[in-house]
C-alpha cells in the first residue's frame, strides 16, 4: 500500500470527514475507521491518526494543532540553517586566524626566519602581516569577500606582463621553445625573471617547448659472440637464383612506438623471400624471417642446398 505522505490532500480530507462522521454516529462508531479505509485504499493506522489530528485541530483532544506544529518544523529549519552558516564562517576565520603558538605580541622570543631571508614581526604570522597590511581583520570572514574587489597588487601586475612576454617570445619562436629558452631569452632582452617563474607561467597557460625525437636503437653487437666468416668477400653478386640470399632491418616510428621489420631477399632475382614485423628488437626476428624464406621455397618443392644466406653479421 502506498505511503501516508504520498496521498493527495483531497483523499487525505475526505477519508477524514467520512471517518468523522461515522464515528459520531453510535450505530456506525465501532469500526468506522477500518471500513472507511477499506473503502478508500487508505492504511487503518494512517487513517487513525488523520482522524486524531482533525480532532486535535477542532479541539475534542489535546495535542499539538497543525498550525503550530508546521510553526515549530519552520522555525527548526531555521535554526539548523544558522548553524551551518555559523559553521561556515567560523571554518573560514581558522584559516586566517593568528597562530596559536606564537609568542605573546611585543615579546622577541622566537622570531622565525621568513622563506625569503628576512624576519617577520614578532608575536604576528603570515596572516596577521597580511591582514594588518591590507587594512582588515581576521576574525571577521565578511572582509574576505569585501577584499575581492580591491585593485590588483604588483605582483599579479607583474605576473600579468611576464605573461605577456612569455606568449609573445613562444610565438616568435614557431612555438618550439621550453621554459629554459624561454627564460634565456627574456634575460637577453632586459627582462629580469627566474627560471622557475617561467616554468609555471608557461605551465598555467599550458604552453610547452618542442621535445627532440629519440634516435633508434639498432642492433648491439655481443663482443663475447662468435661472427662467422664472409662466404662472400662482400660481393653481392649471383648467376642465378637460391644462391645467395641477403638479410637486412628496418625500423619505422609509429603511433605506438618503434616498429621492426627483418626480410630476406634473393640477390639474383629481387624477390622478397621472408618477412617478419616486430615491435621488440630480439634474434627470434630475424631467425622467423629466414625460416619464412626457407619454408616459401620447400614448400614448392625446391632444393636450397648450397644456398649462402648473408647480413651485416656476415654469412
Amino acid at each position: 500500500m502506498a505511503a501516508s505522505g504520498k496521498y493527495p490532500d483531497e483523499l487525505r480530507k475526505r477519508a477524514t470527514r467520512m471517518a468523522v462522521e461515522l464515528r459520531a454516529d453510535l450505530a456506525t462508531k465501532q469500526g468506522a475507521i477500518a471500513r472507511v479505509a477499506e473503502q478508500l485504499g487508505v492504511h487503518p493506522e494512517t487513517l487513525r491518526g488523520w482522524v486524531r489530528q482533525a480532532e486535535i485541530d477542532g479541539g475534542l483532544r489535546s495535542g499539538t494543532p497543525t498550525a503550530e506544529a508546521e510553526r515549530i518544523a519552520k522555525q527548526e529549519q531555521e535554526v539548523r540553517e544558522l548553524q551551518r552558516a555559523n559553521h561556515h564562517l567560523k571554518t573560514s576565520a581558522a584559516f586566517s586566524r593568528r597562530s596559536s603558538t606564537a609568542p605573546p605580541a611585543g615579546s622577541g622570543l622566537h622570531r622565525r626566519p621568513s622563506p625569503r631571508g628576512g624576519r617577520r614581526a614578532p608575536g604576528r604570522d603570515r596572516a596577521d602581516l597580511c591582514c594588518a597590511e591590507e587594512g582588515w581583520r581576521a576574525d571577521r570572514p565578511e572582509q574576505l569577500l569585501r577584499g575581492q574587489d580591491r585593485p590588483p597588487s604588483a605582483r599579479a601586475i607583474r605576473d600579468a606582463e611576464l605573461a605577456t612576454g612569455i606568449r609573445v617570445a613562444h610565438k616568435a619562436n614557431l612555438d618550439v621553445y621550453g621554459a629554459s629558452k624561454i627564460y634565456a631569452e627574456l634575460n637577453r632582452a632586459g627582462v629580469k625573471v627566474a627560471r622557475c617563474t617561467v616554468k609555471w607561467l608557461m605551465r598555467a597557460q599550458m604552453r610547452r617547448g618542442i621535445a627532440r625525437g629519440k634516435t633508434c636503437r639498432t642492433t648491439t653487437g655481443d663482443a663475447g659472440t662468435g661472427q662467422p666468416e664472409d662466404l662472400v668477400k662482400r660481393k653481392l653478386a649471383a648467376t642465378g637464383p637460391k644462391q645467395l640470399w641477403v638479410a637486412d632491418l628496418a625500423y619505422a616510428r609509429t603511433h605506438a612506438g618503434w616498429t621492426y621489420v627483418a626480410f630476406v631477399l634473393d640477390v639474383f632475382s629481387r624477390m622478397i623471400l621472408g618477412w617478419q614485423v616486430s615491435i621488440s628488437l630480439l634474434t627470434g626476428l630475424a631467425i622467423d624471417a629466414l625460416d619464412m624464406g626457407l619454408w616459401a621455397r620447400q614448400r614448392v618443392g625446391q632444393d636450397v642446398t648450397g644456398l649462402v644466406h648473408h647480413s651485416d653479421r656476415e654469412g
